[in-house]
C-alpha cells in the first residue's frame, strides 16, 4: 500500500477519500482470499441461526485479516479463523443488536419524520390553500426522507465498526465490542457518515447489476407463473453474488475506519512496527 498507516505520524484522521481508497486496495490485494471467505459466509447464510452466527464471524474474519495488515503483521487464514470461531455466538450477538437497534431507530425516525411533515404540510396548506397540497406534499415526502437517510446513517455510524473490536482485541464480550463501536466513534460520525456514503456510491453499480436489475424484470411478470419463479431464482442469486462481491469492501473499509480511530484516539500507530523495506 501507498500509504504508510503504521508511521508514528499518523495523528490526523483519514479523510473520507484516503478511508474508501485504502479499503479498495485492501479489497484488490487480497481479492480470491476476500471473495472465496465472502462466497462461504453467504452459503451459510441458507442455514437458520448457526449459519447466521458463521456468516457474522467470517465478516469478522475479514475485518480482521485486513486490520492485520494494516499493522504490518499479516494473519494467516488459519490463524484468525482460530480466533473468531471461538467467539461464534458473541459476533451473531453483535449482528442481532445492530440491526434490532437499527430497525427500532427507523420506527422512531419514521415516528418523527411523519409528525414534522404533517405539520408542515399543515402549516403550509393552510398558507397555500389547496393549490399548495401538491408542493406540501413534495416539500413534506423531502423531510422524511431526509431525517430518516440523516438519522439513520447516523447511528449507523456509531455502530459501524462494532464487530471488529470482537475480531481483533482479546478478553471482549459482544456487547462491550457494540459499547467500543460507539465510543471510538463519538467525535468522528459526520465524517464517517461521509464514508458511509462515498463508500455506498462506490458500491453501487455493483448492487444495481446483481440486485436492482433483475428484480426490474419481476415487475412485468405474474406472480405464481413458471417464468417468474425462474426470474425470481436468478433474482435471488444475483443478490447472493452481488453480496459476496460486496461484502469483504465494506469489511476491509470497516477495518481501515477501526485503525483509523484507534491511532487518533489511543495512539495505536505509535506502537506498530515499520513495514519492511
Amino acid at each position: 500500500m501507498s500509504e504508510n498507516f503504521g508511521s508514528p505520524g499518523h495523528i490526523q484522521p483519514l479523510s473520507i477519500g484516503n478511508v474508501v481508497s485504502a479499503a479498495v486496495r485492501l479489497y484488490r490485494s487480497h481479492l480470491k482470499s476476500y471473495l472465496n471467505l465472502a462466497a462461504i459466509a453467504h452459503l451459510w447464510v441458507l442455514v437458520p441461526i448457526y449459519g447466521w452466527a458463521k456468516y457474522a464471524a467470517i465478516s469478522g474474519l475479514i475485518s480482521r485479516l485486513a486490520f492485520g495488515e494494516l499493522l504490518y503483521q499479516p494473519e494467516s487464514v488459519k490463524s484468525a479463523r482460530s480466533h473468531v470461531d471461538s467467539r461464534l455466538w458473541s459476533f451473531l450477538r453483535v449482528g442481532f443488536q445492530v440491526g434490532l437497534s437499527l430497525v427500532l431507530v427507523y420506527f422512531g425516525l419514521a415516528i418523527v419524520g411523519g409528525t414534522i411533515a404533517f405539520l408542515l404540510g399543515l402549516v403550509l396548506g393552510v398558507i397555500l390553500g389547496s393549490s399548495g397540497a401538491i408542493v406540501a406534499g413534495i416539500l413534506a415526502a423531502i423531510v422524511v426522507v431526509v431525517i430518516l437517510v440523516l438519522g439513520l446513517t447516523w447511528f449507523y455510524s456509531r455502530w459501524i465498526v462494532a464487530e471488529v473490536p470482537l475480531a481483533v482485541e482479546e478478553n471482549i464480550n459482544g456487547g462491550e465490542s457494540v459499547a467500543r463501536s460507539w465510543e471510538l466513534t463519538k467525535a468522528s460520525v459526520f465524517r464517517i457518515q461521509g464514508v458511509v456514503l462515498v463508500a455506498f456510491l462506490v458500491t453501487l453499480p455493483i448492487v444495481f447489476v446483481f440486485n436492482y436489475i433483475p428484480s426490474l424484470f419481476l415487475l412485468r411478470l405474474e406472480q405464481g407463473t413458471a417464468i417468474y419463479s425462474l426470474v425470481y431464482f436468478i433474482s435471488w442469486i444475483g443478490s447472493l453474488v452481488g453480496g459476496v462481491f460486496v461484502m469483504p469492501f465494506w469489511q476491509a473499509l470497516k477495518a481501515v475506519l477501526y485503525f483509523d480511530l484507534r491511532s487518533r484516539r489511543e495512539g495505536l500507530g505509535l506502537q506498530l512496527r515499520q513495514p519492511p523495506l
